[in-house]
């Protein structure tokens, strides 16, 4: 009887781990190549923009920063200085929704569709960050200072301060000023409140009425004059010991600290005898 033939049966092929993970990942690949071809292919599609950047220099006043964001939001002039009313700024209840000193010097990035209201309330939250790092947090609770207080002094000393080595120092003088009841008598309080910048401060000058004349007023000027860097909050709330009252820059890059009057008016004395050499007016004696 004639046997009938059949097909030998074929075993099935069975992966192994190793395979079948090899299998899913390349479905994987392939599927992600095949979308990625297929979003650049769709049609009206643009690439994404490259954001710009905007830097802040550390000691721009806030009217500084309004206008260089007018300029690179293309805006018209005034614009960002009107949207602080309207940008619910997280500044601390002390500022008055004043964000003088709360534009934390960055480079931060922009693009066409940046709003000045979302740029400033990334400065200050930025501002906000550095204030909260444990060194500066600790250390203005050791000096009994609130971060508002502490984002002023720090403004004077960015201010004041020509080296970042500086800085520690002109934090003692006002620390130390502040401690014996003296006004804090600086210049950059002054240039603040007369809307200028220079070295040439003179008597009159010490004389006007203003929240911001640290000769005639003691204590802290009602807010911040600049952005302060972190360098400068840093300084601020753990200066180093020292009895200094006095300070003033004889010279590019000679920056000399007293702790008399009587010191101090000899290195004045040099400082004028720089500037009359070099063909300028003299200017007064000061504490910083």
């Amino acid at each position: 009887m004639p046997r009938e033939y059949r097909l030998p049966s074929q075993r099935r092929t069975r992966l192994t781990r190793r395979g079948r993970l090899a299998l899913l990942f390349a479905a994987i690949a392939a599927a992600a190549a095949a979308a990625a071809v297929m979003v650049t292919l769709l049609p009206g599609e643009e690439a994404p923009e490259t954001p710009r950047r905007l830097l802040i220099p550390e000691g721009w006043r806030a009217p500084q920063v309004y206008a260089a964001i007018d300029r690179e939001l293309k805006l018209p002039p005034g614009s960002t200085k009107a949207a602080v009313a309207t940008a619910a700024l997280p500044l601390p209840a002390e500022a008055k929704g004043n964000p003088e000193g709360f534009l934390f010097p960055a480079t931060y990035p922009v693009t066409s569709k940046t709003t000045p209201g979302e740029l400033l309330t990334y400065m200050v939250r930025t501002a906000n960050g550095k204030l909260a790092t444990p060194a500066v947090a600790n250390g203005g609770r050791t000096q009994g200072m609130t971060p508002y207080q502490t984002v002023t002094l720090a403004s004077i000393i960015e201010a004041e301060a020509d080296t970042r080595a500086e800085m520690s120092k002109v934090a003692r003088v006002v620390h130390n000023r502040l401690a014996k009841s003296m006004p804090l008598q600086m210049d950059s309080t002054l240039n603040y409140a007369l809307n200028r910048s220079t070295v040439d401060v003179t008597l009159g000058d010490t004389r006007i009425d203003h929240p911001f004349n640290t000769y005639e007023r003691q204590g802290l000027p009602p807010t911040p004059i600049d952005s302060p860097g972190l360098a400068a909050m840093a300084a601020a709330v753990a200066p180093p010991p020292g009895d200094w009252l006095f300070f003033v820059t004889v010279k590019p890059g000679d920056t000399r600290f007293s702790a008399t009057y009587e010191e101090h008016k000899k290195h004045v004395a040099e400082f004028n005898r720089n500037r009359a050499a070099a063909g300028r007016a003299q200017a007064g004696p000061r504490a910083g």
